[in-house]
């Protein structure tokens, strides 16, 4: 049986250091890559590019993965702004924003991961908290900094009759790394889960026509320390 091949759109960094000569590089965390091998797929990086390529790579992938990295541009959501050392990349936005649109028009799953689940409720119409310390009810430390990576800092609630309940169960705990969370979702979205302070931690799509899961927490840390987190891996190269 042939494995199912998993496009995993890729970051950049402009000065590698040292160590790599100060190149600029295309990478992803290999979490992904290791996990989806584990889980019985082919992981394809797919660089940053020129939006008129996207076309071609979802052509030759059979399910979407978007990382985690640098916060969505405030502006694709109509917003000036707002914290002044947000790390942003335009291209990547860009690139990755034409991935998504050809992902659902090619009827290709989509699994998306902390940024990745931001910038898909932006791609479909939604908002997001540019610095979640605005938001009046958090009371969880959601950036676990310098707690190490593979650690649980905080619980999840799931929704019944969802894709993270059937991997989840109906609680649990789950690392975190993020100070921007989704505001107003997108109407072709659903919450499946969130944590104890009313933050959006977990999306499926409600349109039938679009292969959507999302979660703001990063199982590609941890896959290799928890069950659960290889556990959505295996769901995605399998079953989404």
């Amino acid at each position: 049986m042939r494995r199912p091949i998993i496009g995993i759109a890729a970051n950049e960094i402009e000065d590698a250091g040292a160590r790599l000569y100060h190149l600029p590089i295309s990478y992803t965390p290999c979490g992904y890559i290791k996990a989806v091998q584990n889980a019985g797929g082919l992981p394809l990086v797919l660089p940053v590019g020129s939006p008129d390529l996207a076309k071609d790579y979802i052509k030759q992938i059979d399910k979407l993965i978007l990382a985690g990295g640098q916060n969505v541009s405030p502006g694709l959501y109509g917003e000036p702004i707002q914290v002044e050392e947000a790390s942003l990349s335009e291209d990547r936005d860009r690139f990755e924003l034409a991935l998504i649109k050809e992902a659902i028009a090619q009827k290709k799953p989509i699994f998306a991961v902390c940024r990745g689940l931001q910038l898909v409720n932006v791609a479909l119409g939604g908002s997001l908290y540019q610095n979640i310390s605005h938001f009046s009810d958090m009371n969880i430390a959601h950036m676990q900094v310098p707690v190490s990576r593979e650690i649980p800092t905080h619980q999840i609630h799931t929704e019944d009759k969802s894709i993270l309940r059937e991997i989840y169960g109906k609680k649990t705990a789950v690392n975190s790394f993020h100070f921007q969370a989704v505001k107003e979702l997108a109407e072709k979205l659903k919450v499946t889960a969130f944590s104890e302070d009313g933050i959006i931690e977990g999306v499926e799509s409600n349109d039938p026509s679009i292969v959507f899961l999302g979660v703001q927490w990063h199982p590609d840390f941890a896959y290799d320390h928890l069950e659960q987190e290889m556990a959505v891996f295996h769901y995605v190269v399998k079953k989404l």
